[in-house]
């Protein structure tokens, strides 16, 4: 198989596979899921990459549009011509899973703040600067790198790429830092809820 990435031609959008690819898919024939793979991975990659500008998230679309295809290919209707805009339609849905997780990851964050326990008789300003403080000294107890990783990632608003090519790590570490870091702080959150006045 092929490295996605390369140039995407006319080809590969309108009408390309032979006649039984997607019938051999909807069949359960993994010579036509590689078949499939190798002709429209590029298209898929790039289409990732324009939606979501972070190349690792690209790749793991890419992959995950694939795994889709090939668990749902009884929901494929076989005609000539149609793998291309099959395949699209579930690159769009992986896409969004994408944008969902990266809003609710940072509205996680976002929350730290803002659901700290609420004195009536202080400012609204008072407030909003108390929970950045509690934010930034939680992420200065989170150790490192995990402390760096989400302050490049909610603060700073960096991809995952980018953090990763920056502290030299893998982008799955990257991830994975991120994720039990947000764990780490809503535990923490929860614990001064209960303790507040």
């Amino acid at each position: 198989m092929n490295r996605y990435g390369g140039r995407v031609t006319a080809a590969q959008t309108v009408g390309a596979e032979p006649d039984d690819v997607a019938e051999r898919l909807s069949a359960g024939s993994k010579d036509a899921l590689a078949e499939t793979y190798e002709r429209w991975s590029a298209l898929v990659y790039t289409i990732a990459l324009r939606a979501l500008r972070d190349h690792a998230d690209a790749e793991d679309v890419t992959q995950q549009v694939f795994v889709s295809a090939w668990n749902s290919r009884h929901t494929l209707r076989p005609a000539p011509g149609v793998m291309p805009g099959w395949l699209v339609g579930i690159a769009r849905h992986r896409i969004a899973d994408v944008r969902t997780q990266r809003f609710r990851s940072s509205r996680n964050v976002r929350a730290v703040g803002a659901t700290m326990h609420h004195d009536e008789a202080q400012p609204a300003e008072h407030e909003d600067l108390a929970g950045r403080l509690f934010v930034a000294h939680e992420l200065e107890h989170l150790g490192e790198p995990r402390g760096t990783v989400l302050r490049l990632a909610f603060i700073e608003d960096r991809p995952s790429s980018e953090i990763a090519s920056i502290l030299d790590m893998p982008v799955g570490t990257v991830k994975s830092h991120i994720r039990r870091g947000l764990l780490q702080l809503r535990s923490r959150l929860r614990e001064v809820d209960g303790v507040a006045p």
